[in-house]
């Protein structure tokens, strides 16, 4: 989407003054996550039939590391810890591994984990909630039977803030590309207000072609069954944002962040050359042999032009050479070959410098993509020297926390008010967070087995977390075997 016309249209017609500046900043940020970006992933060179712009090989790290970050922070193993039991039960379920309740009907982890990889390259992740089906008197929104809860999960190129108060996004715009009668359009949802107060509108844009070549924006109804605007009362902010920690050093965007990869793009591009470098000495090593044209087969096309066929390339390979030039020192050899230098030491060592420095700027420690000796280093042999990451987990856990806390509040608060839920959207909350980047999971299941044998620690628990069972299967299996391994009773004289 051509998101500086669309910027211009909203300035022009709303009299807002955003910056689409900065959306250029992001731009270039998705060409880096993608792999691809003009100028830097393709090369000039010279062919037999003129000059030709060739690709640029990739490895395609900034990619990589949105989604090394957003398996370390939101995995399979990130929960929430809610006080009481009947919200815990209409989010979560009934079960211990939270895959119940309204977030798994929203799928809400997997989409919550692809929004962090989103955010890691655009700067900025939104959690969007928006209701379905839902009663609407006199332009506010009341409780119906009907109604249902969803969420938007959207990168920065998609959040355009309106009001920002001590760094807080507290007003907001969200824009996204659709399809109305098969033709481009776009959705706009403003969500304005403060807590007494909050009102959240829809917009459709048909988008045209112009003379001029920038897109024309023409607002059309809203589809049958939507309402263009409501108003909800004493409810919290039906968004939630959050940002890579590092502190944006660059000018514009307010209330956006920017990607955890903004400050190596230079690391990023040395690792393309070096391993587009690696990749081409491999292609151009394959041996080269040098014949005389006195031993090749002569083949003259329909224009007359004579071509010498070497020996590799002809049916018939036998050739007779002569024996006085055969036997003399003196004469050039009729062919020779050559091997070209793979130089594979020297290409691996520049690869994995470059990769050390690039993990290094991103906050993810000098050493976590190590190839060494041909294997990629282990957890356990990273341990030592990970403690950047540690400290940059520990940083950006406390912005997506925040995040979570709030979005979860707010789709509370919709719960209660609008569906008439039994749940409590002040209740206790809190995210319990996978910690293996610091202690991988075998060397914690070790210690957790120490801990268990040595008495400090219940066998239940070891067994639950062992095997993947709720803690009433544990205890049951714990005294099974309690009961198999326990000594018989010893008796001595009569019966």
């Amino acid at each position: 989407m051509n998101i500086d016309a669309f910027l211009g249209y909203l300035n022009r017609t709303r009299g807002w003054t955003l910056d689409a500046t900065y959306y250029g900043h992001i731009e270039t940020w998705r060409q880096w996550w993608k792999g691809s970006v003009p100028d830097i992933h393709t090369r000039e060179s010279q062919y037999a039939d003129g000059t030709r712009k060739r690709r640029i090989a990739s490895l395609r790290m900034p990619k990589r590391v949105c989604e090394d970050w957003a398996n370390l922070l939101l995995n399979d193993r990130t929960t929430f810890q809610i006080a009481d039991a009947a919200t815990a039960r209409y989010l979560l379920g009934d079960d211990e591994q939270q895959v119940g309740g309204l977030l798994r009907q929203l799928h809400f982890w997997t989409n919550a984990n692809a929004l962090v990889e989103q955010a890691y390259w655009s700067g900025t992740g939104a959690f969007v909630l928006s209701a379905e089906n839902l009663t609407v008197a006199n332009g506010k929104a009341v409780p119906g039977p009907d109604t249902r809860l969803k969420l938007d999960y959207d990168p920065a190129s998609c959040i355009l803030p309106l009001r920002v108060e001590r760094g807080v996004v507290t007003e907001a715009a969200f824009v996204s590309e659709c399809l109305m009668d098969g033709k481009p359009a776009v959705y706009l949802q403003t969500h304005t207000g403060d807590e007494t107060s909050r009102t959240i509108r829809n917009e459709w844009f048909r988008v045209a072609d112009s003379v001029s070549g920038v897109p024309d924006f023409t607002r059309v109804p809203a589809p049958p069954g939507t309402a263009e605007s409501i108003t909800v009362e004493g409810s919290p902010p039906w968004f939630s944002l959050f940002r890579p920690a590092a502190v944006k050093n660059i000018d514009g965007g307010m209330g956006l962040g920017m990607a955890v990869f903004a400050e190596a793009l230079e690391e990023a591009q040395g690792i393309d050359l070096a391993f587009d470098n690696y990749r081409e000495d491999i292609r151009l090593g394959h041996k080269k042999i040098f014949y005389s044209a006195d031993i090749c087969r002569k083949v003259v096309d329909k224009d007359g032009v004579e071509h010498p066929i070497p020996p590799d390339d002809d049916v018939k390979s036998q050739f007779v050479t002569l024996p006085e030039k055969a036997g003399s020192l003196d004469q050039a050899s009729e062919y020779h070959e050559y091997n070209p230098d793979l130089r594979v030491e020297q290409n691996h060592r520049a690869v994995q410098d470059m990769l050390n420095l690039f993990s290094f700027k991103c906050g993810l420690g000098c050493h976590r993509y190590d190839f060494e000796n041909g294997k990629v280093t282990t957890a356990t042999e990273y341990n030592g020297s990970r403690q950047d990451l540690v400290q940059s987990a520990n940083k950006n856990q406390i912005s997506i926390e925040n995040a979570l806390i709030g979005i979860v509040r707010a789709m509370l608060w919709a719960a209660k008010n609008l569906q008439g839920a039994e749940v409590d959207p002040e209740t206790a909350l809190s995210v319990n967070w996978d910690d293996s980047y610091i202690t991988d999971a075998e060397t914690r299941m070790s210690q957790m087995r120490d801990d268990a044998l040595s008495g400090l620690l219940p066998r239940y628990k070891y067994l639950a977390a062992r095997y993947g069972v709720s803690e009433d299967d544990a205890r049951q299996l714990a005294q099974e075997a309690a009961d198999e391994n326990k000594q018989p009773e010893l008796s001595f004289g009569g019966a």
